[in-house]
């Protein structure tokens, strides 16, 4: 194998296993769901593997082999019982496992005791609602956090076109349909933070439409929704007009304010969250900053007003009004 072949073939490779580790790893299995979909994954890999080394060792023997091997590949029982009967055994079986496979899912979708979340893909951005046990809602984006040990059903909508919900930790995808509501169920078996992605192209910024799944302990997750659903801390005060001046709350909520727009995500609590714009930005006062001077660059096509008016002092009080939104 020639230098350049082998390197085009090592580049392939290492681009094949980057989806194979990290918080969007595809062989995490941190649900039960995705853990029987990895064991048939490795049940087809390993069994076409086996199947292809057989399939090549025929044809070897049929090309250069001895003449009593070529008379006993011409044999009819071989094409019928290789090439007919032994396909058709070995996908019924797939067949059916994934029959199994999919039944097995069915305790999840019958627990009374989930907890509902609804998640709407917009471009390019998701909106996250929430209902409590005492059936009150409130709103966030782009990130979700759940209970380990409890039923989520995450009820799937779409504002625009057709996006796709997946965490390939936790669940297969699952298409969102404008006037169409799909529900996938999934749960945690222990903490841990996962990325997930809209796998179906929606527009330019498709690729920058991520999003973050956390799995937090019981009592964790509850000291997070009763904050989560708590009105924004004042901070910032110069900051904070600024960004009612300019007509920010337009667009966006921060709840506890006069900011009631339902154009934009949900601001109130927006530094508490794993990242920005959709997983584009680290979470932090210089992502703010960045954001605010150069989104159309960050996420091209996005909704948001450019803010070109505004001065460097100006673009860094909103940024550390937005920064202070825990």
């Amino acid at each position: 194998m020639s230098a350049p072949v082998s390197k085009a073939v090592f580049a392939v490779a290492v681009f094949a296993l980057v989806g194979c580790e990290g918080p969007q790893s595809a062989f995490s299995g941190t649900a039960p769901e995705s853990s029987r979909v990895i064991f048939l994954t490795w049940v087809m890999i390993i069994g076409g593997t086996i199947i292809l080394a057989v399939v090549c060792g025929a044809i070897a023997a049929a090309i250069s082999g001895p003449a009593s091997w070529k008379r006993a590949l011409r044999n009819e029982r071989v094409i019928l019982y290789g090439g007919i009967a032994f396909p058709v055994i070995v996908l019924t079986l797939l067949l059916f496992y994934g029959f199994v496979l999919l039944r097995a899912g069915d305790s999840l979708v019958s627990d009374e005791n989930a907890l509902r979340v609804a998640v709407v893909g917009e471009q390019w951005w998701w909106r996250v609602i929430y209902e409590t046990r005492g059936g009150e809602t409130f709103e966030t984006a782009n990130e979700l956090r759940i209970p380990v040990g409890r039923t989520v059903a995450i009820e799937l909508t779409s504002a625009d076109v057709i996006h796709s919900f997946w965490v390939p930790a936790y669940a297969g995808k699952l298409d969102m349909i404008p006037g169409r509501t799909n529900t996938l169920h999934i749960k945690a078996k222990h903490p841990g933070l996962a990325r997930g992605q809209c796998a179906e192209y929606c527009g330019g910024a498709h690729a920058l439409m991520s999003f973050f799944v956390e799995a937090l302990p019981e009592d964790e997750f509850e000291q997070w929704i009763e904050k989560e659903k708590s009105p924004a801390l004042r901070n910032n005060e110069a900051g904070a007009r600024l960004f009612h001046a300019v007509g920010c709350g337009g667009c966006h909520t921060v709840r506890g304010t006069s900011a009631k727009g339902v154009i934009g995500p949900d601001l109130t609590h927006v530094a508490s969250r794993h990242s920005l714009a959709a997983a584009a930005l680290d979470n932090d006062e210089a992502a703010f900053q960045r954001w605010l001077r150069m989104h159309q660059k960050i996420k091209p096509d996005n909704r948001m007003p450019g803010f070109d008016f505004l001065s460097d002092e100006e673009i860094a009080e909103l940024a550390s009004y937005l920064g202070g939104l825990e």
